[in-house]
């Protein structure tokens, strides 16, 4: 964020200092002041660069939810809490598409297949591409319907965060397994449902994990012409702590490791996607993507792999009449399983 935007107000030590300030009554609680809890993609970058390894993205969404609750919160993020319901109900009916389409049933299996409402509303090929990877590496699974909620936590509703978690959990209770293509419904699987005091009976699983674990299943593909340069997820990399299990998939795949970008793993650059920030401040989010696809052409171009729907959409309409492509890892997990 500070990068793209460099101003003091929005560094990791200007958004906290204005979130305790308001907190404490030294500024006024309006839109100016509440603006900078919105700054952030919620990537986890300066949690790393912190000896301290203070929790900025946390506290920024619990000062969301404070500043909603006074009133104070951007439009941008209001209308994202309005639209919520909306939301999910074409979430619901894009997911008993892509169900449908491939005849899963969405009762017996124990596992449950969580794509996520990105790729499923706008990355259709990819969401069908992890529905057939999953089958095959796991059997019959069935679709989850639901968004997993994180939109309303990152908009500042922690209260329908967590009534939409119980829902979501309440229908999962009869599955052994979840397994989790985006890695922000993963991070909101695993971490975010805890804190909201949810309690999910199936364990949870990523896809990538769940190929890395089976990759005498993949074959490699015919070598490509071009590099394929990972892009490590902020929810996926720093979030979770996966940063080797792409990166096996992808060799097993390609038939060797694939191309780094300079900047990667815990230092990876974030594509700008997270955290709201593409509705709240669109123009640092495009700068942001920007930037990510300009270090790819510095590090020699080629193709831009990542595993994350916001990521996907956000690099893949910034590279758009650039010549670059951007895939999700899906899409050669697939191939590898044909």
């Amino acid at each position: 964020m500070s990068n793209a935007e460099p101003r003091e107000t929005i560094t990791p030590w200007g958004k906290m200092s204005m979130a305790w300030m308001a907190a404490h009554g030294d500024v006024p609680l309006d839109p100016s002041h509440a603006r900078p809890a919105w700054a952030c993609t919620g990537c986890f970058g300066c949690r790393e660069s912190c000896d301290h390894r203070n929790p900025v993205a946390g506290v920024l969404l619990d000062a969301r939810d404070a500043l909603v609750r006074s009133g104070v919160a951007p439009e941008a993020s209001l209308r994202v809490l309005r639209r919520f319901a909306d939301h999910n109900a074409r979430t619901r009916a894009a997911a008993r598409r892509i169900g449908g389409e491939r005849g899963f049933s969405t009762r017996a299996p124990p596992d449950a297949l969580l794509v996520g409402c990105g790729y499923l509303r706008a990355a259709r090929r990819e969401a069908a591409e992890a529905v057939q990877a999953a089958t095959e590496l796991a059997g019959e699974v069935a679709v989850v319907p639901d968004c997993c909620g994180l939109p309303l936590r990152l908009a500042g509703d922690r209260a329908g965060f967590a009534g939409h978690a119980r829902s979501v959990a309440r229908s999962l209770e009869s599955r052994a397994r979840i397994i989790v293509v985006d890695a922000g419904c993963a991070l909101a699987l695993e971490r975010l449902y805890p804190e909201a005091g949810v309690a999910l009976a199936p364990t949870v699983e990523l896809l990538v994990r769940l190929a890395a674990r089976s990759l005498s299943a993949l074959s490699p593909v015919e070598a490509p012409t071009e590099p394929i340069r990972w892009h490590d997820p902020c929810q996926l990399g720093r979030g979770l702590g996966v940063y080797d299990d792409p990166r096996s998939v992808l060799a097993r795949v390609l038939g060797g490791p694939p191309a780094e970008f300079d900047e990667g793993r815990e230092r990876a650059v974030c594509s700008g996607a997270g955290g709201l920030l593409p509705s709240t401040m669109p123009d640092v989010a495009r700068a942001i993507a920007d930037t990510r696809l300009e270090g790819h052409a510095r590090a020699g171009g080629g193709r831009v792999v990542t595993a994350c729907a916001s990521s996907l959409l956000a690099l893949r309409r910034r590279a758009r009449g650039t010549g670059v492509a951007v895939d999700d890892l899906v899409t050669w997990i697939a191939r590898g399983l044909r």
